[in-house]
């Protein structure tokens, strides 16, 4: 009886090919992970079912407990206060790449001296203009205004080498 001897440490032709062969399956299962378009989304997402149980004259905790903790708020000198939610959505073609902003929004709850709902925006950007997506129209002037101009004028600020940012145009 001959046996074949085999040298310590070698594989065999086919066991290689097998094993080659499931790497390569894997690493494009994982390519195709890295290669998928991916949508990121940040912050409060509106949602219309939860925003009708939030009516015009509702409470400060109504509109708590249906829509939860704003992510940030405004008192103004009148005794009035604002909820903003914001939101943003950010799309990029592959896992390596930069994400762009697709969408981004602030949800305004108005409250009135008795902490009751006065009216609800829900401001976004609509061909690089604030626009009330709730009412339809591009809101006026006003302290207000800024406020968001600021929030949503951010995504478009250019950083300039100094660090400072500078928005297109100016």
């Amino acid at each position: 009886m001959i046996r074949s001897i085999r040298e310590p440490g070698r594989m065999r032709p086919a066991k290689f090919a097998v094993i080659l062969g499931a790497a390569l399956v894997l690493q494009a299962c994982n390519a195709s992970k890295v290669l998928a378009p991916q949508t990121i989304v940040h912050g409060y997402q509106v949602n219309e079912e939860t925003l009708a149980l939030v009516p015009e004259g509702s409470s400060r905790d109504q509109v708590l407990l249906s829509l939860g903790t704003p992510s940030t708020t405004m008192r103004q000198a009148d005794g009035t206060e604002t909820y903003y939610y914001i939101s943003q959505v950010k799309r990029r073609e592959a896992a390596f790449m930069a994400a762009k902003v697709v969408d981004q929004r602030v949800l305004a709850v108005y409250l009135s001296e008795e902490d009751k709902v006065q009216r609800i925006a829900n401001y976004g950007l609509r061909d690089g203009k604030t626009f009330d997506f709730i009412n339809r129209v591009t809101p006026t002037g006003g302290r207000e205004l800024s406020f968001l101009n600021q929030l949503l004028g951010a995504a478009g600020a250019v950083a300039n080498p100094l660090g400072t940012s500078k928005t297109p145009g100016t």
